[in-house]
Formats: structure tokens, sequence, C-alpha cells
């Protein structure tokens, strides 16, 4: 498969030719040059609609970046990824979660773990003495849960669903307030066992519940077995070498998630990733949609010199994606190196944040529409009323076309030029959901493809935890 820098594909080097033109150009005038623009760069699949008209590209770079993607070998690394061949080379695994949400088709291992979760949320949901469970993880054994049940919400169920990721006592505090001991369950997710935030927490929790037996308060989620049970958990689900945690809601990772939601939607978020897991696999380059999202990204940092990514949900159910999403991508592809190892001379993943559309329009917008700097932004649409449609698609045309009026005071005009991209689902529930987040997901292991470089693997996290514990071995 190809591992070449993408610097040496003839699309790349084509492609820095023409932002030169591209640059020269303005939205306005992209638009005036084709009436059709905004239908066709209008596209649907897996249940999601991608507007990328106001993208700063035409006809020409478009096409391309579809070639440079075949350049790239995205196919060849495509079906790597699904065939379970270990592209996190790094490590010598293999990738698995798309293997986690394929149903029927799913390895027999999968079917069994999700077999037992759906068993233990029957039990933890059907009343009894459980009054709250508290999810114990950090990055990636959290973020997935946390999102999923803060977006879908509790349904058919008095359980109250908690979670605890940082190793200030503060967070666990909250999580464990109004609780009381004997009705808590604690959920302990850590691929290692090893994680000295997520363990902190949980020895906290294990003091917290007295002398009560451990075993009865706490399901383990991990690859270290002897190291959940030598703690106590008296129920341990596996979690795989090939999943990686920011890519492991789909895992027993998910039990909370599934405890809070129900296994009806808990199979509507699996359905739904696994449509786009389809869609992504099928649909022509030119209309595959985690494709275009991942060509589009590189276009923008890459020959238009945008350093950060913009998430913007208009919708209150998904305020915490962008949190979500700066783990996803920036853990994912934020790197110095190639697959060679050898030193990137290219930039990689953007700094991705956000926040609601609504709340952000009177905070940071100001920036996006008069700094001095271009953010390109992802607006998400998801039907919830027609006001917060109009704010977001009112938002995107401001960034585009700006105003320059000749009566208008300088501090009163916008430049304008600013790209984005409009994502829209057709409602906010368990099914788009998943949809969502494996768009997302597609599109951060293509842009890996394009910058030739191991999405799954995260070494950077590692030097500051091994120096935090020699501070603290320095101090004891």
């Amino acid at each position: 498969m190809t591992t070449p820098p993408p610097t040496a594909c003839p699309a790349w080097q084509q492609l820095g030719e023409e932002a030169a033109r591209l640059r020269a150009l303005s939205l306005s005038e992209l638009f005036a040059q084709d009436r059709q623009r905004a239908r066709d760069c209008t596209l649907a699949g897996a249940g999601l609609q991608l507007d990328f008209s106001r993208q700063r590209v035409d006809s020409r770079v478009l096409g391309l970046l579809v070639t440079l993607a075949a350049e790239r070998g995205l196919p060849q690394w495509r079906a790597a990824l699904y065939g379970g061949e270990p592209i996190n080379v790094t490590e010598q695994r293999a990738v698995g979660h798309t293997a986690l949400r394929a149903g029927d088709a799913a390895p027999g291992e999968v079917r069994a773990t999700l077999a037992r979760m759906r068993g233990l949320a029957q039990r933890l949901r059907g009343g009894g003495c459980w009054r709250r469970i508290v999810h114990l993880g950090t990055g990636g054994s959290v973020l997935g849960p946390q999102l999923v049940v803060d977006a879908l919400g509790a349904l058919d169920t008095d359980l109250e669903i908690a979670f605890a990721a940082n190793i200030d006592p503060l967070d666990l505090g909250r999580a464990l307030a109004g609780a009381r001991p004997e009705t808590t369950l604690f959920v302990v997710v850590s691929k290692t066992f090893t994680t000295e935030e997520t363990l902190a927490n949980a020895r906290a929790a294990r003091r917290w519940l007295g002398e009560r037996d451990p075993a009865s308060h706490f399901i383990a989620v991990t690859g270290n077995a002897p190291a959940a049970r030598a703690f106590g958990a008296g129920e341990v689900l596996p979690l795989p070498d090939s999943i990686g945690g920011r890519f492991s809601l789909w895992s027993a990772v998910g039990l909370s998630a599934l405890c809070a939601i129900g296994a009806e939607r808990f199979d509507a978020l699996l359905a739904g990733a696994r449509e786009v897991d389809q869609h992504f696999a099928a649909a022509a380059p030119e209309r595959n949609l985690p494709l275009l999202m991942a060509l589009l990204g590189a276009w923008n940092v890459n020959f238009l010199g945008a350093a950060t990514h913009a998430v913007l949900p208009y919708a209150h159910a998904l305020r915490l994606l962008p949190a979500y999403l700066q783990q996803l991508e920036m853990e994912s592809n934020g790197k110095c190196v190639d697959r060679e190892g050898r030193a990137l001379d290219y930039a990689t993943a953007p700094v991705v944040w956000g926040a609601e559309g609504t709340v952000g329009q009177h905070s940071f917008h100001q920036l996006l529409h008069q700094g001095t700097q271009a953010v390109p932004a992802d607006f998400i649409v998801a039907g919830v009323n027609a006001e917060l449609d109009a704010n977001a698609e009112a938002q995107a045309d401001a960034l585009a076309f700006g105003t320059a009026d000749a009566p208008l005071p300088p501090y009163r005009r916008h430049p304008g030029n600013r790209p984005s991209s409009l994502i829209r689902l057709e409602r906010i529930d368990a099914l788009n959901l998943g949809r969502l987040l494996a768009l997302y997901e597609h599109k951060v292991f293509a842009q890996g493809v394009i910058w030739n470089i191991n999405s799954f693997d995260q070494w950077g996290v590692e030097l500051g935890k091994a120096l935090a514990r020699r501070i603290l071995s320095k101090g004891t």
C-alpha cells in the first residue's frame, strides 16, 4: 500500500498550483460563475446531507482531490481497515471498531459481548437496588458514552448515569452527589487497567463504599481482566487491543450508555454507524461523504493554510460533540512523523474546537466573521426547529459572502470568503447520532491516509504521564 509522502503525488503538486488561482476568487464569484453550485455541491448518503457549496473549491479542484485519494491508495487502505489487517503499524494491531457494529456479520466474540451487555443492562434498568451508575474513565473511555447519554437522555428507567474523568476529586464528588453507597454501581473503563486517573477515581470510589463488597458494586471494561479482578470487580467485560479509546463507544465501553438509552436505541446507534460504514465502503469517491469531508479538510489545511477548524452544532443535544471530536481528530491525526518515521514537512490535523451554534454566535463568532485568520467550520443542523436552522444557514452565508457595502464604516464590514460546510441530520435520535459519529470517524481515517500517518496510535500522550509519575515519585 502507498506510503510515500503525499507531496510526491502529482495531484498534490497540481493542487498547489490551483490554490493560487482559488485564492484570487471569492466565494461570491464562484457562486456567480455557477448558478447550480448550491445544488451540485449538496450530496446525500446514509441518511445524512452534506452541503459543501461554501467551500473554496471548484470542479477542477474537486477532481484533483479525488485523484489525490486514489494516488494515496485510499481504496486499498479502506479494504485493509475493513479486512482486519494490522494498519496500526506502530503497535502491529488491526483496527476493529467497524466490526463492532457489523450486526449479524460481526465476529462471534463481538456478538457475545453485546449479548452480555444487553443482559446486564436489562437487569440494571429493571429497577431493584440500583439507582445510580457512575462511569469512571478518561479520554475515549468516557467521551463517547457521555455524549450519547447527554444527547439522547435516559428512557424507561429510573437509573441516574453520572461520569467522572478528572483526577481532581471534585469531579468524582459531583458524580456522587446525592448518591447512596448501597444503590450505586461503578463502571470502570481502562483497556490496560493501569490508567492512573481512572484507577485513582476507582480507588476513591471503593473507599466511599466503605465495607461493602466491591464485587457487587464494580463492573470493569478492560483488556486486563486479571488486574480488574484483583481490584475487586465482580463482572469484567472485554475491550480488545484492536479498539482504540476514541473509537470505543460501540464496544463494551458503551455499557453505561446502553443502560441509559435501552437496547432498542443502542441497536439503532449501531445501525446508524453501520449505514455510514457501508456508504464509505461503496459510494463513488465524488459522492462519498466522509471522503469528501476529509479531502476538503486537507485542502483547507495544506493548500489554504487553515490551522484550526470549528465544529458548530445547532442543537443543545449535541453540545458535547465538539469535545468528542477534539479527541477523535487531534489524538488521531495530531502527528509529526509519517508511517515510515519520517519528519513531516506539511501540516496534519488542525486544532478542532467549537460549541453550540447559537451560544457561540454571542461569543467567538466575532473572530470567525472579522478576525484576521479564516477558520473553516462545520455547521451541524439537526432539524430541531426552524429558528436554529435559519441561524445556522445565516451564519454560514455571512461567513461565505460577508458584506463590504460602501456606506458601511470599516468596522462594520465583513470580509467573507470563509469556508464552511453544512451537515444536516433528519432529526436527533440514536440512528442519526450513530450516522454522524461514524461520518467523522471515517473522515479521520481518510485524512490519515492522505497525510500518510497512523491515525490509530497516541504516543504523544505518554511522555507527560511518565514525567508526572517521575515528579510524584520525587515527592514521596
